[in-house]
Order: C-alpha cells, then structure tokens, then sequence
C-alpha cells in the first residue's frame, strides 16, 4: 500500500500532492518560529513540530524536509549553528566569501574615457622606420635541422659467427696482439 501512495504522488508537483499541506519551505519557517529555541532547532524538533501539526504527510517526508533545510540554507532563508536551524538575524553583517576582498573601485569623474586594458605577454619591440632591412641569410642550398636516417643498402657489417658456436654473456675479452720478446 506504501508503494501504491509513492507512485501516485512521485509525478505530481508539491503543491498537487495533497492540497491542505502547505509547501515545505513555509512549514518549516512555521515550526522554527514555534519551537523559538535560543540556539536554534534541531532536524528532529522540526520534523516532530510538522508531525504533530499535519496529519496528512507522505512518505518521504523525512528527505523532503532534508531537501528544502538544505535548500533553504544555500538559499539563506535560514541559518545552520552546530546543526541547529534558525532565521538570520537581520542586523548581523552579510556573510563574507572566502578570500581576499576586492579593492573597492574608486569612480571617475564624467567626461574621462577609460583606455582598453594592456593585452598580455611582453610588447613588440619598437620598429624603426629608418633602418634599413635586414638583409637576408644566404642559404646553403641545405634544409634546416638534422637530416633523416638513411636506409641501410650495403653488407658492410661484420658476418654473423658461426651457427655451432655460441656466444658468452657480457663484453668479449680484450685480445691482445701477441708481440715477440727478445
């Protein structure tokens, strides 16, 4: 039966659920305001306090009221203080954002034209119109760069040892040329 209630109102709007529950958002303000607690209101408090005043609740009731406290709070509808929910106080300063603050800008007098901003990077060097050009690099006939490999055409390498003959790990001796004593 819970499941067949679930189904019925997963498409519906808030407001179509059921038409004698007010929204979410005005619940929870209301049950904030009669609870009046010092440091605020717990997410219990406030789901009893909508308990106990409306009957006809759904079944997710619990994570639709965490979902609008959630929203509320980015919203700064309400305030969070060691999990507890209340309204702003309206003389307390605007909540600063995180960093440094901006340079308050200074306003110019009317009449002044503002220049463009220096685009980025280090400026061209200046050109002097009277130099002469530069003359150009004689070419050597040559591309820039290192040239590419060429394929391997002849056998002039040394002739593979032969096929009995095994050869050992490592560097090979060094031979020495054998130089007659006198």
């Amino acid at each position: 039966m819970a499941t067949e209630e679930i189904s019925r109102t997963e498409g519906l709007n808030p407001s179509e659920q059921s038409s004698s529950l007010p929204d979410y958002p005005q619940m929870i303000l209301e049950a904030i305001d009669a609870l009046n607690e010092k440091e605020g209101s717990s997410f219990s408090s406030i789901a009893k306090h909508i308990d106990s005043t409306h009957s006809d609740l759904p079944a997710s009731h619990s994570t639709l009221l965490s979902h609008h406290l959630n929203q509320m709070k980015q919203m700064g509808q309400i305030v969070t203080l060691n999990n507890n929910y209340s309204k702003p106080d309206p003389n307390a300063p605007p909540k600063r954002g995180r960093g440094r603050p901006p340079k308050p800008k200074v306003p110019l007098p009317p009449g002044v034209v503002v220049s463009p901003p220096r685009p980025r990077g280090r400026p061209p060097k200046p050109k002097d119109l009277l130099a002469p050009p530069k003359p150009k690099p004689v070419s050597t006939g040559r591309p820039r760069g290192r040239p590419p490999k060429k394929a391997k055409t002849g056998t002039a390498t040394a002739p593979p040892p032969p096929p009995g003959v095994k050869r050992g790990r490592g560097r090979p001796p060094k031979v020495l040329p054998s130089v007659g004593f006198q």
